[in-house]
């Protein structure tokens, strides 16, 4: 439990310096917007705005998440990450949808071309670029879905900043349509990302099996004692992985023998599998 606890303090720890930075690129984009007119960059700051509300959301997830088991939750509290890459992916798609109506929806609009704001926005996609990659550097290290999915969206982020900085001044040299066929592909690309995090996390929140049963049930067989398996069930419990079995063992052993050869079994799937929480019922062989 103390190397999760530390795993969920990184976790956290990462998602803190990513909310300091969207604050930084949510004031720049408002300065920017505020002093051009461009209201394509004044959603982009809204949209920056939701950032920083998920980095607070998403700390407080995985502060509940990495909170041991207890009566009412007796499997831990890890699939609350799990329903936070959902909502984040939710976030995603919604996100898409409305990147490709405002590209449809554009109108034409005078605005201001400073150079000082193009600069300012080349740093912001510059900021959103390298923190993506630096989130998702922590989240292969970490083996954390969350920081993952967070990473995706961060990702999208630096996206939807390049169709705002080409609308921006492609659409005042008079081009439109390829400011809107921009939006359109960055959308098409957003809704790509989402749909690789709903199939991240719905098999976990719809309980589809975590190993393939075949290959857990010949594992198990080989473990000398075992004479069949009765019953094989996993699940994902966050980023791990749970095993429930029914094992049949010679009626007449002692339930000493028994016991050895239930642990066994679990040496066998931690092995193969990397798996720690397994549950086993042991039962007389008919």
């Amino acid at each position: 439990m103390a190397q999760d606890t530390g795993k969920d303090g990184q976790v956290r720890r990462v998602i803190l310096i990513e909310g300091a930075a969207n604050v930084a690129v949510l004031v720049a984009k408002l300065a920017v917007g505020l002093s051009t007119g461009s209201l394509a960059i004044l959603s982009d700051a809204v949209h920056s705005l939701t950032d920083v509300v998920n980095n607070v959301l998403a700390w407080f997830i995985v502060f509940h998440a990495g909170r041991p088991a207890d009566r009412e939750h007796p499997y831990g509290h890890r699939k609350f990450e799990t329903l936070a890459v959902f909502v984040l992916a939710t976030l995603l798609a919604a996100l898409a949808l409305e990147l490709a109506l405002q590209a449809i929806r554009r109108e034409d609009a005078e605005i201001l071309r400073t150079p000082w704001g193009l600069w300012v926005m080349l740093g912001v996609l510059a900021v959103n670029t390298v923190l993506a990659v630096w989130q998702r550097s922590w989240a292969r290290r970490l083996k954390s879905d969350i920081l993952f999915a967070d990473a995706s969206h961060t990702f999208s982020d630096a996206l939807t900043t390049i169709v705002v900085i080409v609308g921006w001044q492609v659409s005042a040299m008079g081009y439109p349509w390829l400011d809107t066929l921009c939006a359109l592909g960055v959308a098409a690309f957003v809704l790509y990302l989402a749909y690789g995090l709903f199939r991240r996390a719905l098999p976990a929140l719809v309980d589809q099996f975590a190993l393939d049963p075949e290959a857990v049930t010949a594992t198990v067989r080989a473990v000398p004692g075992v004479r069949a398996v009765r019953r094989v069930r996993s699940r994902w419990v966050g980023p791990d992985r749970a095993v429930d079995l029914v094992v049949s063992v010679e009626a007449a052993l002692p339930t000493a023998d028994a016991h050895a050869i239930a642990d066994a079994v679990e040496q066998a799937l931690e092995a193969r599998f990397g798996v720690q929480d397994v549950s086993i019922h042991i039962e007389p062989d008919d």
